[in-house]
């Protein structure tokens, strides 16, 4: 290809040329395609790109396969397959069967992959090189720059918007909609709204996969790889794609853009834009958006891996462990020695019951009890550690106040108790009831394990005593039992005396607490 300079762009841009005399595309001696009205496409940051008529392409294509790609000023891309004897090569030629006004002039033209092809003969024309320049003002410097230094998607939302209008691009709303690992919510969506000073944040549950409001949005469109969505909203374009284009338009919208925003793990993120300037996003002001897209979608990344691995750590090891471990508490023997109440509360019978009820009904008899001792537990400043079988292991750190670490403790065991009888009184769930053991004392709050599975756990006397005596309450009739040290935040405790424990070598001296559940269990 004949090649010269073109003159500087100050932003980006994109411009159509018709080429003149013929222009044949080969591959070895095979003739693809030959034009005498051929036109060539300049576009900031992208090689020249020839478009021939599809009438001229010389050439067998398949029909269209399932690679679709986006260009906010070409429309969306769709590709075919080019069959040569004994040779097919795949997704080779696109072409902009709908293209955006700014590039009409290649609609119904095909463009070919340098791979499908080895000489293009452009006779006497010379191609020009463009020196596309910096591409630089307040947007991209804050990108490069400041950014870095905000701390949440909301904040980041916000000032995107704010950077974008001092750029100079007349957006009236900005959304961006992010999917995350979360088991109970499927992604965030966060909206600015020129006349809003708030970022509004939807959390949608996974439900939303089956919502209408979504089925029949650009959000689900681009996420479903698609292609983006580019819509003027004038006079001369008065058919609306999707429901919410019509809202847009109602608000003096006058123009709409959903692009990607891929994350490096392959989901689909998106963005969408919508102006409020009588004459729409001006090519330069959106290519510039175009450019920076996988840069923004690399922060929304970075915002969502944080979140995810805060949800996963608390949804694994529990709140306050999660937080340890994401601060950095990463290695083998991390940790703190701290004094804490110990709960162990044990599901009762759960051998027959399993046997009984079959695997699955066991199973969520077993997930509604660990949601019940869960919930107690978060409620009274406790932390489940972890789910051990059918038991649980929860912490209750003193900190400055033990009293008030063994009180919580107590309270959540009696609230634990009581609660498991109310729903067997009312019916609601027959089978549920359980063996717990307190107890109090220095434990060691970290990590253990190997050098490559590790556990954030409780170790010490204190939580091998109340897993014992959780185990001794079942053979003396008693739903709780605890350790003298926890007796001063009793109320109601009968004496035990001092218990001989399994793998304890001192006996202990334990009480069992009353609780309104008692007649139920004697009776």
């Amino acid at each position: 290809m004949n090649v010269h300079a073109a003159p500087q762009s100050s932003g980006y841009g994109i411009t159509v040329e018709r080429l003149n005399g013929l222009v044949s595309v080969y591959r070895g001696d095979i003739l693809l395609a030959q034009s005498a009205d051929a036109k060539v496409m300049y576009e900031t940051r992208l090689p020249p790109m020839i478009y021939i008529p599809r009438q001229d392409v010389l050439i067998d294509l398949s029909a269209e396969t399932d690679l679709q790609t986006f260009c906010p000023f070409k429309g969306t891309a769709t590709y075919q397959d080019v069959l040569l004897p004994g040779e097919t090569l795949a997704n080779s030629v696109w072409a902009y069967e709908d293209a955006l006004p700014e590039s009409k002039i290649i609609q119904g033209h095909i463009g070919f992959a340098s791979t499908a092809y080895d000489r293009m003969d452009l006779g006497d024309n010379r191609l020009k090189t463009p020196d596309d320049g910096n591409i630089s003002g307040p947007l991209i410097d804050w990108l490069m720059r400041g950014a870095s230094d905000i701390k949440t998607s909301e904040e980041f939302t916000k000032a995107l918007a704010e950077k974008m209008l001092e750029h100079g691009i007349a957006i009236q709303r900005l959304s961006i909609l992010v999917w995350s690992l979360h088991p109970l919510i499927a992604g965030k969506h966060y909206i600015w709204e020129k006349d809003k000073d708030e970022i509004s944040t939807n959390v949608p549950t996974y439900e939303i996969h089956d919502h209408p409001a979504y089925i029949n949005s650009p959000l689900r469109h681009v996420s479903n790889g698609l292609g983006g969505v580019r819509q003027r909203l004038n006079d001369e374009n008065p058919h609306n794609s999707f429901p919410i284009i019509e809202d847009l338009r109602a608000k003096g919208a006058t123009d709409y853009v959903a692009m990607p925003l891929p994350f490096s793990d392959g989901r689909t993120n998106v963005i969408t834009l919508t102006c409020d300037h009588p004459d729409g996003f001006t090519t330069e002001n959106l290519g510039l958006v175009f450019e920076c897209s996988s840069v923004i979608a690399r922060f929304y990344e970075v915002f969502m891996q944080r979140e995810n691995a805060q949800v996963l750590l608390e949804t694994y090891v529990g709140k306050r462990s999660g937080a340890r471990v994401l601060g950095g508490e990463i290695r083998r023997g991390d940790g703190d020695e701290i004094d804490a109440a110990i709960m162990f509360c044990d599901l009762r019978n759960s051998t027959s019951l399993e046997e009984r009820l079959g695997r699955e009904t066991y199973i969520s008899l077993l997930n509604d009890f660990f949601e019940t001792v869960s919930n107690i537990v978060h409620e009274n400043a406790g932390e489940v550690l972890k789910f051990i079988g059918d038991a649980v292991l929860a912490v209750f750190p003193a900190g400055e106040d033990a009293q008030s670490a063994r009180d919580n403790a107590q309270k959540t065991a009696v609230q634990i108790v009581e609660k498991l009888g109310e729903l067997r009184q009312s019916g609601s769930d027959i089978h549920c009831d359980c063996s717990i053991g307190v107890a109090f004392g220095r434990v060691t709050y970290g990590n253990v394990g190997s050098r490559e599975r590790l556990d954030f756990t409780v170790v010490g006397q204190a939580a091998n005593i109340a897993a014992r005596l959780g185990e001794y309450g079942k053979t003396v009739n008693h739903r709780i039992v605890v350790s003298a040290d926890i007796v001063p935040a009793c109320a109601d405790a009968i004496p035990l005396g001092d218990v001989k424990l399994h793998n304890v070598s001192k006996p202990v001296e334990s009480y069992a607490l009353r609780t309104a559940a008692d007649a139920v269990l004697n009776g």
